[in-house]
């Protein structure tokens, strides 16, 4: 019996460091690889941004046709932006401009991923948007997963024309707490993207597009944001769907931007 205990202990501790020690490498899957966008049949030009904090991104660029919106996407933990090529057809066929950015760490972005790194890469991409002579109202910040914390951000600090979340969290430190119930998670968490502390702070046009069978973040973490958003706000539920739900609506996001931006 103590043996037993023992060896429970010994595997609950060596859990218990493994989340503390690698949980960034669990959250951030830095396996995107940079990809020409020519090579995929998108026409995007491939630019670099600087960070506040000296740090250079990469990130493709559609510029929006007249009075058009520019979309700043910000993608999830893992893959990089060849694998929302499709996404970003859609957007440039409705003559939308696109923005993307790979976070810091991400292909060959520098620097390492974190909470506040990743919203500083958001900036970044705000102030370039600014730069280039884009109204403020013809902006729409939108975010899948991870990047649902850095758009969120980014509309709460920022005037944009919407925001749109593809399954979105109330938090990290919720999805990692249902996930690892047995651990102490929000004692341990060095990221929490507390998007249901931002999202209050919101007041463009919400869309939020969440699968009811998500498995990575559950459709009950986008309610609960949802919840707390400031109207005019939409939530849409993909029956069946299963993660990054936004995709089997592409075109009816799309319209909706195109109706609320203007």
């Amino acid at each position: 019996m103590l043996i037993a205990i023992a060896a429970c202990a010994a595997i609950y501790a060596a859990v218990f460091v493994g989340l503390l020690v690698g949980q960034r490498r669990i959250l951030f899957r830095c396996d995107a690889a940079e990809v020409d966008p020519a090579t995929l049949g998108l026409e995007a030009e491939t630019v670099r941004l600087k960070t506040e904090d000296g740090e250079s991104l990469v990130a493709w660029s559609i510029p929006p046709a007249a009075g058009r919106p520019l979309i700043l996407y910000f993608h999830g933990n893992a893959g990089g932006l060849d694998l929302r090529v499709e996404r970003f057809r859609a957007m440039a066929k409705a003559g939308m401009g696109v923005l993307a950015i790979e976070y810091r760490g991400y292909a060959s972005s520098t620097g390492s991923p974190s909470e506040r790194g990743l919203k500083l890469d958001g900036e970044a991409a705000y102030a370039a948007a600014i730069e280039s002579g884009v109204e403020p109202e013809r902006i729409v910040s939108m975010g899948e997963s991870l990047g649902s914390g850095v758009a969120v951000a980014l509309a709460a600090h920022h005037l944009v024309g919407a925001l749109v979340l593809d399954s979105p969290y109330s938090s990290i430190a919720d999805v990692a707490a249902a996930a690892y119930w047995f651990v102490p998670v929000r004692a341990l968490l060095r990221d929490p993207f507390r998007n249901d502390l931002l999202i209050a702070q919101v007041s463009a046009p919400t869309l939020m597009v969440h699968g009811t069978n998500d498995p990575v973040v559950p459709i009950r973490f986008g309610e609960k944001l949802f919840a707390l958003a400031n109207p005019p706000k939409a939530f849409w539920r993909v029956e069946g769907a299963g993660h990054l739900a936004l995709g089997e609506r592409l075109a009816d996001v799309i319209d909706w931007i195109a109706r609320t931006v203007g």
